[in-house]
């Protein structure tokens, strides 16, 4: 394996997924469309602009786009504010693992750029890498390959050099279209996800550590 790691954020170092679910699922029970929570596995990974023209277009909302991106991370706020930036249960120690050792490392996320920084420097993760990416810098959402690409550009190596660590249908879907090994991250706290795309799927940070050049 080429010292060379892209990480997706999301699910993968912040556990975070559950402020997506739980706002969403509550935003549209508020124009009285009760979907469980598992309809908002789908667009786990994506772009805010892609899941909620989606969701936009199927129910028919009545505001705009921006105005759902502002409600939503308007209540995703408060409940960070009230839990903290809870990181993925070893994923601190693994990056700082890799730094230590040298790896180049990058965060590829559909997140905007501040909420990975503002997470990223919470978890004091952030000098660890070399480049943050985010969807918003790239024209296709995952799983279209563009973020993972474009990390790979910044970080000046040939894609097929890169593992990826990602833990959504649409982040491992990505990773393999932009030509990179990937670990699909099945975390057990979380819902279930199709992985299958991934060349190796772990259920625990334990389990990368022999695969890691010395």
């Amino acid at each position: 394996m080429k010292k060379i790691i892209i990480f997706d954020m999301d699910g993968v170092i912040v556990d975070s997924e559950y402020t997506f679910l739980q706002t969403k699922t509550q935003i549209l029970r508020d124009h009285g469309i009760d979907t469980d929570e598992s309809y908002q596995y789908q667009y786990m990974g994506t772009t805010f602009e892609f899941m909620w023209q989606k969701m936009k277009d199927e129910f028919q909302l009545p505001k705009s786009v921006s105005d759902y991106i502002a409600e939503m991370n308007k209540r995703r706020s408060e409940m960070i504010a009230r839990d903290g930036v809870r990181p993925i249960k070893g994923a601190q120690q693994l990056i700082h693992w890799l730094y230590d050792h040298d790896y180049r490392l990058a965060v590829a996320s559909s997140s905007p750029l501040g909420d990975i920084q503002y997470a990223l420097t919470e978890l004091e993760l952030a000098d660890c890498f070399d480049y943050m990416v985010t969807g918003e810098a790239v024209p296709h959402s995952k799983p279209a390959p563009d973020v993972f690409l474009k990390a790979a550009q910044l970080l000046k190596v040939n894609p097929a050099d890169c593992t990826v660590i990602e833990d959504t249908k649409n982040g491992s879907l990505a990773a393999k279209a932009a030509g990179m090994y990937c670990f699909g991250f099945a975390n057990p706290d979380y819902p279930l996800q199709d992985l299958s795309a991934a060349d190796k799927i772990i259920t625990d940070y334990q389990a990368i550590y022999p695969y890691l050049a010395k």
